[in-house]
């Protein structure tokens, strides 16, 4: 029987995250996941990219990720936000702040690069025992500890479980928490692209009554990713057109400001839902990242939210065990609770209002919203704090996220 201080159930990039920030302090962790690692490492597994905010690139960075991944990131220094290809739009930009050495609003990075990196250094880290491919067949939480029976019979405990698995979180439906959820008439086409001018480090936000459309820098400076959000009953459609036929629908929502488009890779579809659950923790149990929240990304903060969820976590347990405390005591995490629950219900609850927001059709809504964020634009507080949104550092931030060790 294997003995961890806490027990994560899903090695995605949120669960990698968490057991290597607790090995950086001391704490162990056994980490399952059904996936085939091989398959999860290929290219064809997951298209998309993940723009990793400045906070959360410094907790990569503090806990020995960000050396693995130098040079593969590309900074995002400007996001431009617009109704359409109307004037009147919204530009975040930190300006002299980053000439002077500070942070870029954040990160591109494919997924498949971060979940490689994440991989091979919890396979190094001393207190990571990664199972993978492992299932759970049999999850028992009580007043002594967690025990998890998998399925080739071996048998794990800790004092704590994570559930770390995703949006169909099998852990979190068996803790019977309840779900707000719902389903967006939408669905993500995600693809890569390659075009004549250089991006020059932008990213841009287009809303389109249909659905937003992000244009999001990547290496080199004529390449970048792209993800539409199309009608759910068009999704098949668009993914089926040549890519001749592809390329030109990209470049019509794109006004032709990068020059000559062509597609530079596959082309992956999902669909759109939110969810949140009613409460984060249980008997002996957290949940993090896609397994507490899932948002829509017209603002591209999901997986940010999960890191911030593992930053909060780790911080929670690491000085919890330098007082001496069971790592499942409710005191511990209810902590975790309070800390998390008004940020992320804040953020999914300005994602939804957007998409709707902007899902108005009509000339007098697009008035109004073009109305709206040039006033933002003119109001400096307001404009800055959106900014400190975008790059992760509102509220009360765990020392991870500063870039500091716990």
């Amino acid at each position: 029987m294997d003995r961890a201080d806490v027990i994560i159930l899903g090695g995605g990039l949120v669960g990698l995250t968490l057991s290597i920030a607790l090995d950086r302090h001391g704490l162990s962790s056994i980490v399952i996941d059904p996936a085939d690692p091989d398959k999860v490492a290929a290219p064809a597994y997951d298209g998309r990219t993940t723009a990793v905010s400045s906070s959360s690139w410094r907790m990569l960075e503090t806990i020995g990720v960000g050396a693995k991944l130098a040079g593969e990131g590309c900074p995002i220094r400007t996001i431009r936000v617009s109704d359409g290809l109307k004037p009147g739009g919204l530009i975040f930009d930190p300006g002299s702040d980053e000439m002077d050495g500070g942070d870029p609003l954040g990160m591109m990075f494919e997924n498949r690069r971060l979940r490689a990196v994440l991989r091979e250094t919890a396979l190094e880290a001393k207190k990571v025992s990664l199972l993978m491919p492992a299932r759970a067949a049999e999850i028992v939480r009580d007043g002594a500890g967690v025990r998890v029976a998998l399925e080739d019979s071996r048998v794990v405990t800790a004092p704590l479980l994570v559930g770390a698995e995703g949006r169909n979180s099998p852990t979190r439906e068996a803790a019977g928490i309840a779900m707000a959820r719902w389903r967006y008439d939408h669905s993500a086409i995600v693809a890569t692209i390659s075009h004549e001018h250089h991006h020059e480090n932008i990213a841009y936000e287009i809303f389109y009554p249909s659905g937003p459309f992000a244009i999001l820098p990547m290496l080199p400076g004529t390449r970048s990713a792209i993800v539409w959000s199309v009608p759910e009953g068009d999704a098949a459609a668009v993914m089926d057109l040549p890519d001749r036929a592809m390329a030109a629908e990209i470049a019509k929502r794109m006004g032709g400001f990068l020059g000559k488009v062509e597609m530079a890779g596959p082309r992956w579809t999902y669909p759109l839902d939110f969810h949140h659950a009613a409460t984060i923790t249980g008997q002996r149990l957290a949940l993090v990242g896609d397994a507490a929240h899932g948002i829509h990304p017209i603002a591209g903060q999901g997986l940010n939210l999960g890191f911030r969820d593992a930053a909060a976590l780790a911080q929670v347990l690491v000085e919890g065990a330098r007082t001496g405390m069971d790592l499942g005591d409710a005191q511990l995490l209810d902590r975790y609770e309070r800390w998390r629950s008004l940020d992320t219900f804040m953020v999914a609850a300005m994602t939804d209002g957007l998409t709707r927001i902007y899902g108005i059709p009509g000339r007098a809504a697009s008035a109004v919203r073009r109305f709206g964020m040039g006033l933002i634009g003119r109001i400096g507080p307001l404009r800055d704090q959106l900014m400190a949104e975008a790059r992760g550092e509102s509220g009360d931030l765990p020392l991870l996220l500063r870039g500091l060790p716990i």
